[in-house]
């Protein structure tokens, strides 16, 4: 049966060194991963050790991803727009109630990636007790460099992750800091949803979030991974 009209194309991104693209399906991202991000938001120190993981998603069609300096417009509706450098975990299978030493076998490539938050509108809606979609999922505000295979570069657990906004850093931490490390953070995930091939998890973000202006030019990497390259027009 013939579609109403041309279905949408799939969000991809490039994979490093290869000439096959990774189709994306679904974008999860955690919430307060790094203790001083969740203090510097607000959140309170733990008595009893980590709160569990909480998740918020974007569209797939909220990605801009490639090689190169990324063209990234400033969003409509907002004047407080902020960047988060994160470590992004693209999965290659998929399943559900995934176990912590199985999760890892279903992470097939890594990258680097920017969420991109209104916050003043996130702000809005959390003051109300409304949801985030329109702080968090708005278009161009999933931001991924290319993907490097795991195959060629393992699991990064540790090791530096750093966000500079025209040449000064704005964002550094470590890896090793994440509360949740990737396998915990695809175990509890798999609790919630059934996971699939083409799905990207952004792992958190460290201290140090702040705001953007068009015309910014921002740079971010996470050691041993491809830097990823942006400019807010």
């Amino acid at each position: 049966m013939p579609y109403l009209f041309e279905p949408p194309s799939c969000p991809t991104l490039p994979i490093l060194g290869r000439d096959a693209l990774f189709p994306v399906r679904r974008i999860f991202c955690v919430g307060r991963n790094y203790a001083e991000h969740a203090r510097e938001m607000g959140a309170h120190d733990q008595a009893n050790g980590l709160e569990p993981p909480f998740f918020f998603t974007k569209p797939g069609d909220a990605l801009i991803g490639g090689l190169g300096e990324l063209a990234v417009h400033y969003p409509p509706m907002t004047g407080n727009l902020h960047h988060e450098v994160e470590m992004v975990a693209a999965l290659g299978a998929g399943g559900a109630d995934v176990s912590t030493d199985q999760a890892l076998s279903l992470v097939a490539a890594y990258g680097v990636g920017l969420d991109l938050t209104r916050r003043d509108l996130q702000a809005q809606a959390k003051a109300k007790g409304h949801p985030w979609d329109m702080g968090k999922g708005f278009d161009q505000s999933a931001v991924c460099g290319a993907l490097q295979l795991v195959e060629e570069i393992g699991h990064p657990d540790h090791g530096e992750i750093w966000l500079k906004v025209n040449g000064e850093v704005r964002q550094r931490g470590d890896l090793g800091d994440m509360g949740w490390k990737v396998a915990d953070i695809v175990s509890n995930l798999s609790r919630l949803v059934c996971l699939a091939p083409g799905d990207l998890i952004y792992t958190g973000t460290p201290a140090g979030v702040g705001p953007l202006l068009r015309g910014d030019r921002l740079e971010a990497g996470v050691a041993g991974l491809a830097e990823l390259r942006a400019h807010i027009v």
